[in-house]
């Protein structure tokens, strides 16, 4: 005997207020007799700390706790009996919070997570266990009208533009420019730009475009801050020719990254670094604080 939770839309993607629809799948080769079928629709964000915060938060280590976003439960079928061979049983459950409360993005981050679960269970009596399904959907959180200030984020490094640097004699003679399409970015289009390496004393190694999430959590005792890296692209190997313009393009990746949320007790931020490794190790990295939202008309914001 077997307990499916199957959703009517193939993509498991939903935005607030919508209805979660699907069915309940019960698959018995015989009469199977039951002490109710119930399923619960849940969402959560549950956070951590980095193993460097915990001795110095440790006040927020032992207060935190999980923040419910939504719980709804539901008796599908009262105690009975259901007939050998599949059976079908459909539910529906709005996508509304007590007092309008926000439900954020799916996310799947390090030190912070944003799940939407549902979780069915056919109870079986005392002496015998229950069957439990668990699946878990996307919910794609508040939408804008129009994403703001999307205008180019033109660059220039070079040696005298580097921050954190003990020498800049010791830096070879180089300068690379180039532009990113936006800063303020749609989640649903790739990010874009184009790079030039105008000239380099020291032969190029490798070019790469690395996405970087910065996770804040915290309460009135501290806030921990932790930066992790999300993806990393290479877009050149090799000495690249001098002066030729490379293309960047970047896919922000479903679930590892979500809309800029900043809340009392949590915040996900985004930057992007572009990553320059010269033959003689020499590593460059230029940094660029960058937001994703998600607009309501895909097309408009394009």
């Amino acid at each position: 005997m077997s307990l499916d939770i199957r959703l009517k839309k193939a993509s498991k993607s939903y935005s607030p207020k919508q209805a979660v629809k699907g069915t309940l799948v019960i698959d018995s080769k015989t009469d199977l007799s039951h002490s109710g079928l119930f399923i619960t629709l849940e969402g959560m964000v549950n956070m951590q700390l980095s193993a460097k915060s915990v001795g110095i938060f440790e006040a927020f280590y032992n207060s935190v706790k999980p923040i419910q976003l939504i719980h709804v439960a539901l008796e599908v079928q009262k105690a009975g009996k259901f007939s050998a061979g599949v059976t079908d049983i459909p539910f529906e459950f709005p996508l509304i919070t007590k007092g309008n409360r926000p439900l954020y993005d799916t996310y799947h981050g390090v030190f912070i997570s944003i799940q939407y679960t549902l979780k069915a269970e056919l109870k079986r009596g005392m002496l015998n266990k229950s069957l439990t399904k668990q699946l878990e959907f996307v919910v794609e959180g508040p939408k804008v009208d129009k994403i703001p200030g999307q205008v180019p984020v033109p660059f220039t490094i070079s040696p005298a533009s580097l921050e954190n640097v003990r020498e800049q004699s010791l830096v070879p003679d180089f300068k690379i420019s180039g532009v990113l399409d936006r800063a303020i970015c749609n989640i649903e289009e790739p990010l874009r730009g184009s790079l030039t390496v105008e000239h380099s004393v020291v032969p190029v190694k490798s070019i790469e475009l690395q996405l970087v999430r910065v996770e804040t959590c915290g309460c009135a005792e501290g806030y921990a801050k932790d930066a992790t890296e999300i993806q990393n692209i290479q877009i050149a190997e090799g000495d690249v020719m001098r002066g030729l313009s490379i293309p960047l393009h970047m896919v922000f990746p479903r679930l590892f990254t979500c809309i800029t949320t900043a809340t009392n007790n949590f915040k996900i931020e985004y930057e992007v670094n572009v990553v320059i490794v010269l033959k003689d190790d020499h590593l460059i990295t230029e940094n660029f604080p960058i937001k994703i939202y998600r607009p309501k008309d895909t097309s408009a914001a394009a």
